[in-house]
Formats: C-alpha cells, structure tokens, sequence
C-alpha cells in the first residue's frame, strides 16, 4: 500500500513539474520593457529619428497648419492643396475605419462584432501620441513618415484615395506623385491597399537604398495592461514556400527579415494583423521598441526596395480581425470578395505541438455543444460528461485494481517485512507475486496519466479558442470564460501582499471542497492514517489551489465538474464491487493462515 501511495505522491509531483515546464515553454512570462522617451527633432515624426526626408518637401502643402476635424468629404469630391486635416469614416458591416489625409492613414479600425468592455474592439493602439497606421516613410525604417496633409478623393462608399505631390529638391527640380487607394468590401476583415509612385520620365525611387516603407501602428488592439503571456502576448509569423515560421524579434530594434515571405503577421490571444504584399517581392521587418505609451510594441515593416523607373503601383492586403478559424478560413477556400485562395492564413490560429490533435477534437466537440445550447458554461460540462463517460470503463479498472490492492497489501507487507533487508529478493518475489495473483500495479494509475494529456489541452483551448473570448455562462458571476471569474475585485492598483491577487474568486475555492471531497470519498479502509495519503489528500488539493488560482474560469467549471462526475462514479462502483471486496478480502485472509506445524517422530 505504502508502494503505491509514493508513486501516486509521485505522480502528482511529475504533473506539477510538467505544468510549470510546459507553461514556461508555451506561455512565457515576458517583462514589458520599460517606456522611455524619444527625443523629437526637427522635421522628424514624433518617436521616430528621421534619416532622409529633409529631400523631399509636399508640393502645394503647408506644414504645420492646425489641424481641424471636419465632416467626411462628399462622394466624389476633390480637395485641392487642403490646409487642414480631413477624417473619412467607412462602416463595411465588419468594421468601421476612420481614414485622416494627415499621411493618408488609418487612424481608427474598430471591430463592430466584438466588444472590448464598453466598446468595439479598437485594433489602432496610439500610445501617448496618435500615431498613425499604415504610414509611409520615404527611406528606410528609420525615416519619418510624412504628416503632410493629402488631397482627398472618396471613389465610393468603400474606396477612398489620398494623393500628394512631392519636389525631389534636386537640380532638375523633379516632381512625383505618391496616391494611397484603401479599398474595403462589405462584410470583410481583409481590405486593400495600392500604392502608387509617379514621377517624370527617367526618374528613379531611391532613398537610402529603398523606395519606401510601409509601417504598422505601434500596437493592435485589444488595450491590455502588459503582455504576461497568458492573457496577452505577440507573437511574429512569416509565410514563405508553404511554411510558416515564428520569427525572434529582438527588443533593441527593429528586426528585418530579409527572406521575402508571401506573407507576416503579428498574432495575440484572439486578434491578429496579417500584411500580404503582392507581388512578394519586399522585405518584412517586426519591432518590439518601446514607444511613448506603448511598452510592449509590435510594429510590422515592409520595405519597398529602389526602384529604376518612373511609375511603381504595388498592391497589399492586410487582415486585421480575430484570429478565428472560421473567419481565417475564407482566405483558403476562396469564400472572399477578393477571390484570395490557399493563403493559408488560418495556421495563425491553429493549434500546434504533439496535443494540437487532441485539442482540436476538443474544440469540435465544444463546438457541437455549444450548436446545440448556445452557452459555452453549459458545453462545457457536457463536454466534461462526455469525457468522463468515455474515460468510465478506465476509471472502473482503476477502481478494480484499487480495490485488489488493498486485499493484496497484507500479503504484499508481509513480503516486505521479511526481506526487507535484501531489495533484490524483495523484487523478485514482488514481480513474482505480481504474476501469480494476475495484477498490474499501475493499472490504477493509468486514468490519472490519460487525464494529464487532457488537462493540457483543456488549458489552452480555454486560453486561446476565440469563442471562448466574452462568452458569458452565469450573469453578474461568470461573464467571461476565458477569463478568471471574481467575487469581489480589489481596487485598482492593489494586490494582496505575497500571493498577489486582485480579486477574490469564488470557483477555485469550489474546486478545493471538490477535491477534498473526492478524496475522502474515495480513499479506502487503512489510507486515512498515512502520511503519505495526508499529504495527498489535504496538501495536493491546496497547492493546486494556488496554481489554479488565476486560470480562465472555462478550465475550473470542467475540472470542477470532473471532480464532481468522478465522485459519482465512484459512489457507483463502489457498490457494484461490494461483493467483490468481500470475497477478496476472504481470500487475502485465508492467504496469510499459516500451514500446520508438523509434529516431530519420536
């Protein structure tokens, strides 16, 4: 008995270890950088040190006039040399986005079927300053974006042009024109970007070895507080021949990837930005640099080499949305307005490593529930049933093998006690006894590493599956299952000396009396007074508690709900193997009489 309870206290203690391993390897713990300022020079961008643009000055604009909000343009119309900055907004039923022609950038990108607390989900994160999205820089990644303010042309209700005309300053005094085309289709997370260089005959781009470069905004929405990884992180991904890569992104700069990917993106939790340029002729770079506000960035480059000519016109798609399968997907089997197929964009949202099969039939099977009762609290616990319903007949045998242990342990203590001082032999006549009674010692604990498999994958579909994001199982108590639910939230800014909380939370207290109660309704006659099973029983369930403490409510319902099924099983077998116990308790007894003393011839 004492042989088994070890290797159950060692089990448990494996199942901790890999845990914290697997966590550290898929969910690092990443220290936001702390924010710094940036010195701001003349005729440069806020933030960003310029290299080149003091060669190209707007033609026809006035740097520096006061910027005014104004109503949208009129359809059609066409403001020449405007003084002032001019805000577009385009609602495509998916999103609305709020263009300015300050740079001819996108300045807001609000996601209408998500909610982020109070409002839409805001995908353009400005930090301490508006920085824009999508910006152009003349030069390399260093160079400023221009602010200058475009002339606006609204084609339709979903495109809309912004054009400016550039000197060169050079002795030929060469002009060029720059045009942005965003054009969005209705219903669509994806849009398009065309841009466009024309310059006078025999002209050529090239400043400081590139033509341009396309920038992102320092971060994508949802807001978040730092990037702990396990309820917000980035993550890099280039696309390049079929393979998709995930990218190390150094945190003192900017880091270019020079192998010219079909496509890259920056994925978190459940939203994702995704550049494809077209052709995939450009070099993409990632930058995590601090900025104002913005402690953890995720900007995403792409750098247009020079060019020879005069006449460039280079178009972009871009996907800023959730990083949902479903709404991935269309981008494979050409279900799109633009016709894209095989983009394979929807590998930022698969699962990936040696439980990615398992997790993905977990998910279908939540899926189908949910089709069913659209309350992801309730599929879950039918998810749970279905588990324990499939694991039954292992639990059963756990149960048999338990049970024919604890008829063994007189028989086996026996054997222990009388070669306890020669390990080999106690061995042999262990495996041999094993053998004669048809008993399999770990038999009893092959339900406990099965559900460990489970547990992981159960952790990161709770932590990841889309769905799962703002699903509300009770009101006023569980409004979020990809969250930890609470009770009662400290104020801001306060966490509970030592173990660091900022709520009180109801569910982990509730799996606690779960599992004590499992425990006790389950050990068997002779477990309660050993050390070992003490430990077990009252110091598993607790030090669980505290590394439970602050996982996604939608994993504390399923074990909760396991705990609870599991017990009833029990009960169950237990009364279905009385008999059972009974007879082999008769036969451990009568396997200990001893045999007759021969009496001696006289």
């Amino acid at each position: 008995m004492e042989k088994n309870t070890i290797l159950a206290v060692v089990l448990s203690v494996v199942v901790i270890v890999a845990f914290y391993a697997i966590q550290g390897i898929f969910f690092p713990i990443q220290q936001p950088a702390a924010s710094v300022p940036i010195e701001q020079t003349s005729g440069e961008s806020p933030g960003i040190p310029g290299d080149s643009p003091s060669a190209i000055q707007p033609s026809g604009s006035t740097p520096g006039a006061p910027v005014e909000h104004t109503a949208p343009v009129v359809n059609g119309e066409t403001l020449e040399a405007p003084d002032h900055e001019q805000r577009i907004t385009i609602d495509n039923g998916f999103v609305t986005v709020v263009l300015s022609n300050a740079g001819g950038d996108i300045v807001s990108y609000k996601l209408k079927e998500h909610s982020d607390k109070e409002d839409f989900v805001e995908m353009v994160l400005p930090g301490n300053r508006e920085s824009h999205a999508f910006t152009i820089a003349f030069g390399n990644i260093n160079a400023a974006p221009l602010t200058s303010f475009f002339n606006v042309r609204r084609v339709s209700d979903y495109v809309i042009e912004f054009y400016q005309d550039f000197d060169m300053n050079d002795a030929g005094h060469n002009t060029f024109r720059l045009i942005k085309r965003y054009e969005f289709r209705p219903n669509e997370y994806l849009f398009e970007l065309t841009i466009t260089l024309e310059g006078s005959q025999n002209m050529g781009f090239n400043f400081s070895g590139v033509s341009y470069t396309l920038a992102s905004a320092p971060q994508f929405g949802p807001t978040f507080d730092k990037l702990d990884q396990r309820y917000e992180y980035r993550h890099y991904y280039t696309y390049t021949n079929g393979k998709l890569k995930q990218e190390k992104v150094n945190n003192n700069g900017p880091s270019i990837i020079g192998n010219r990917p079909a496509w890259a993106g920056v994925a978190g939790k459940y939203f994702t930005f995704i550049a494809i340029p077209y052709p995939s002729q450009f070099d993409v770079a990632f930058s995590t640099k601090p900025e104002p506000g913005i402690a953890g960035a995720s900007r995403l480059y792409i750098i247009r080499p020079s060019l020879n000519t005069s006449r460039t016109e280079d178009t972009y798609r871009f996907y800023l949305g959730p990083k949902s399968q479903d709404a991935l997907a269309v981008y494979t089997n050409g279900k799109n307005s633009f016709n894209l197929t095989n983009m394979e964009l929807i590998k930022v949202a698969n699962t990936s490593g040696i439980l990615a099969p398992l997790e993905t039939a977990l998910k279908w099977i939540l899926t189908f529930f949910y089709k069913i009762i659209p309350n992801y609290g309730i599929a879950i616990i039918l998810l749970t049933l279905l588990v324990k319903m499939i694991m039954f007949p292992l639990t059963r045998k756990s149960s048999e093998s338990t049970l024919r242990m604890q008829a063994l342990s007189p028989k086996i203590k026996e054997l222990q006690d009388k070669y306890k001082d020669n390990p080999q032999k106690l061995n042999q006549e262990m495996a041999g006894f094993y053998k004669k009674e048809g008993y399999n010692p770990m038999a009893g604990c092959l339900p406990m590493l099965i559900q460990i498999p489970i547990f992981f994958a159960m952790y990161n579909l709770f932590n990841t599956h889309f769905d799962l994001r703002g699903a509300l199982f009770i009101p006023g108590w569980i409004p979020d299952l990809s969250l930890p639910e609470a009770i009662f939230i400290f104020p801001s800014n306060f966490r509970l000396p030592l173990l660091g909380w900022t709520a009180i939370r109801a569910l982990p207290f509730i799996y606690v009396a779960s599992q004590l109660l499992y425990g006790k309704i389950t050990q068997t006659p002779g477990q309660a007074g050993g050390m070992q099973m003490k430990i077990m029983m009252y110091g598993m369930p607790i030090l669980f508690f505290f590394i439970l403490y602050d996982v996604p409510s939608g994993l504390l319902i399923y074990w909760i709900m396991s705990n609870v099924l599991t017990l009833i099983q029990q009960l169950a077998i237990n009364k279905y193997l009385a008999p059972q116990r009974a007879a082999l308790a008769a036969r451990a007894e009568e396997s200990l009489k001893l045999p007759p003393k021969k009496k001696k011839k006289r």
